[in-house]
């Protein structure tokens, strides 16, 4: 029989540095906490390897499945910046300008590392506000009528269209 494990919480600890779950059994109704050491890691180390390591790990795959990739992610950033000496307002505020996307950033300049990080963060929000057909609020066919109150503003590229063809 497999047993499954319901997490309800998960954190970090600085002292030792573990990352420590709060789970149910499904089997029973027991709370449990479950430290998961942390070990080999730096104010260098890369946060996602760590998370996807940790979340792979045959001993922990188990109590993890509930937790995502994206919060163990952000614990280990904590660590990693409580590591470097910030103060954790400090380490979450960091966390949270990463993991936003500013619309006036020029993303061509950014490097392929970068480049695909902001993507897959754009991914994760188009999933999270993308609409499902089994979604109650869902709807077809939405017909949306724009107010043509206003002037419409003209493109400067359909301004000169028959002089350069």
């Amino acid at each position: 029989m497999v047993t499954t494990y319901i997490a309800k919480k998960c954190g970090v600890r600085f002292q030792p540095p573990s990352i420590i779950l709060i789970y149910k059994e499904e089997s029973k109704d027991k709370t449990r906490q479950r430290i998961m050491p942390v070990r080999n890691f730096s104010k260098f180390s890369d946060c996602r390897m760590a998370a996807e390591q940790l979340k792979n790990n045959p001993r922990h795959k188990a109590y993890l499945e509930g937790v995502s990739l994206h919060q163990l992610q952000k614990l280990y950033s904590l660590l990693k910046g409580h590591l470097a000496g910030e103060r954790l307002a400090e380490s979450l505020e960091k966390f949270q300008q990463e993991e936003t996307i500013d619309p006036e950033e020029d993303m061509n300049k950014l490097d392929d590392k970068e480049l695909a990080k902001r993507k897959s963060i754009m991914d994760e929000l188009f999933e999270k506000n993308r609409k499902k057909k089994d979604d109650p609020d869902f709807i077809y066919d939405i017909e949306v009528e724009f107010p043509q109150d206003e002037q419409l503003e003209s493109c400067g590229w359909d301004v000169e269209s028959d002089e350069e063809i």
